[in-house]
């Protein structure tokens, strides 16, 4: 069963206005299709500032992230508490940390400790998969 088939509700985004089914985000098994979700994400055009965001999963010390962006669209600078992955699906992006850019494309990831500022471009329309880890984190 794929994740969007556990669902029949469905709940209104304050940000966008745009309708999207609730999302468990945690349970024993969730299983995705990547085609099918970044299909949903390109079905929400247009995007505030040229990307959107939808959020897999979300553990206590794990979260999973897909995100699509438009060619020349960037995530400003920015640091997480948890060390980061960041996965391309489809597209080139650029990561840009303190004195190193790094070009990931599709099928390519890197991987970042906690707190390390870093800045996300998309050189042409990409999607992307960010995870998130909280060692030893507690919900």
């Amino acid at each position: 069963m794929t994740h969007d088939a556990m669902h029949d509700s469905s709940v209104e985004s304050h940000t966008t206005g745009r309708q999207r089914t609730p999302d468990p985000y945690t349970a024993p098994l969730l299983a995705f299709n990547a085609d099918h979700e970044i299909a949903l994400l390109h079905g929400e055009k247009p995007w505030q500032a040229g990307h959107t965001s939808k959020t897999l999963a979300k553990y206590p010390n794990l979260r999973v992230v897909l995100i699509a962006m438009e060619a020349g669209a960037r995530l400003h600078q920015h640091k997480t508490h948890g060390s980061i992955m960041v996965q391309t699906l489809r597209g080139r992006i650029r990561v840009a940390l303190p004195g190193e850019t790094v070009e990931v494309p599709s099928g390519e990831f890197v991987l970042l400790d906690a707190m390390i500022p870093h800045e996300v471009e998309s050189m042409e329309e990409s999607e992307f998969l960010l995870t998130i880890s909280w060692p030893g984190a507690e919900g």
